[in-house]
């Protein structure tokens, strides 16, 4: 799937993803993934189905489902640079990934977000209605520990 859009290319193929670029947004400037190893960030893209937004071939926009593609998808690692914020890019992404073919049907979408709710919203996600049935094991600080090892 491939849509050009005012000069933007947003697609699905991940022959078209620059993880070096992926790797030093989420590593140094996302509040989710601090410190990411390279090596962490090229395994999941290599076991998600991604999208990239690129502008003259650079790549300005990703993200990524964690999906068995038959009942459950969980969003992760969405980001726009901030120069190219405030222009729809993250609008027009939401709208070409949760319609994407290999995820219609799931029974599903989930994400976690500290700052972008008014976005999310806007595609129908809403707060749990039932928290207290969501369990989970987070590792504080995953990626410092891997780096100390």
């Amino acid at each position: 799937m491939e849509i050009t859009e005012n000069g933007f290319l947003f697609s699905d193929d991940k022959n078209k993803i620059d993880a070096i670029a992926i790797h030093d947004y989420l590593s140094t400037q996302s509040y989710w993934a601090q410190g990411i190893p390279l090596a962490t960030v090229k395994r999941s893209i290599a076991n998600s189905l991604c999208f990239g937004v690129y502008k003259d071939k650079e790549q300005i926009g990703f993200a990524r489902w964690i999906t068995d593609t038959a009942t459950f998808a969980y969003l992760a690692d969405v980001y726009i640079k901030e120069e190219f914020r405030g222009l729809g890019l993250s609008k027009k992404l939401m709208s070409l990934m949760l319609f994407h073919q290999d995820l219609q049907g799931l029974r599903r979408y989930q994400l976690a977000t500290r700052d972008a709710h008014g976005l999310y919203s806007q595609f129908g996600f809403a707060a749990l209605e039932d928290p207290d049935n969501i369990m989970a094991i987070v590792i504080k600080n995953a990626y410092k520990k891997a780096i100390d090892n």
